[in-house]
């Protein structure tokens, strides 16, 4: 989500009323109650270690796309130990999450090479996020893929399939549960609001950018045509929903 502060509990103080804010307010690994669950509202009640400032080039909408995939995407990277200067195959790299596992490997974890797979429709625009090379996983399969990689970062949980393009004992991360292959490392999710800080630099730079798909940004008045279009499995980037027009708050 993205919004702007419009009151506090007493004891906030990270936070002013009337500041923008974003992040993902659903931490799954707390040990009690979930205390917020979901986000299609005009007004949410979040802690707030569980989001940031927003930055000041991002839209609403742009930042609400952000906090959930790019913490994803980040922890992937983590969970596999990866270094600077290794190579890695992105599976999916034109989703909500493989846009900005592509980004990050090129912008923040410095990549040797990074080579990601996406439908043929999609392979410019997969490059142009920073991939050096695109497969078209409709016409080449894994099978037929011959280069080795330090690192294989599935998004979509094929890693029953995508493990053959990996280097003997290279770590493959899928973030589906359960992965596919029961080799694969599953990567969770670590959700605080220091993470978006810590990224916000990229973000402000423009060398990390948000992708949202270009059917939306959907008006809560069409959020059931939102969830059918994400059903499709045809998105590029995140499906945003939005109860304001852009220059508002989500």
């Amino acid at each position: 989500m993205a919004g702007i502060v419009a009151d506090m509990a007493p004891g906030v103080s990270k936070f002013k009323v009337g500041e923008e804010v974003y992040g993902n307010i659903q931490d799954f690994n707390v040990p009690e109650k979930l205390k917020q669950l979901g986000t299609l509202a005009e007004y949410v009640a979040v802690e707030e270690n569980l989001v940031a400032l927003k930055p000041d080039n991002l839209s609403f909408e742009e930042a609400g796309s952000l906090p959930l995939a790019l913490q994803t995407a980040l922890e992937g990277f983590e969970t596999a130990n990866f270094q600077a200067g290794r190579s890695v195959f992105i599976v999916g790299g034109a989703g909500g999450v493989g846009t900005l596992v592509v980004q990050l490997a090129k912008h923040y974890f410095g990549a040797s090479r990074v080579v990601a797979t996406c439908s043929s429709s999609k392979v410019e625009f997969v490059k142009s996020l920073g991939a050096d090379m695109v497969i078209d996983y409709t016409a080449t399969k894994y099978e037929e893929i011959t280069e080795k990689f330090d690192f294989v970062y599935d998004t979509i949980g094929e890693s029953k399939n995508s493990f053959v393009v990996a280097k003997e004992d290279a770590p493959v991360v899928d973030i589906t549960w359960p992965p596919t292959n029961p080799k694969a490392k599953f990567s969770s999710l670590t959700v605080r609001g220091d993470i978006l800080e810590r990224l916000r630099p990229y973000l402000e730079s423009g060398k990390i950018k948000a992708v949202i798909d270009p059917t939306g940004p959907y008006h809560f008045n069409d959020v059931i045509e939102a969830f059918r279009y994400l059903e499709t499995g045809r998105a590029r980037g995140k499906v945003v929903v939005s109860s304001f027009p852009s220059s508002t708050s989500l």
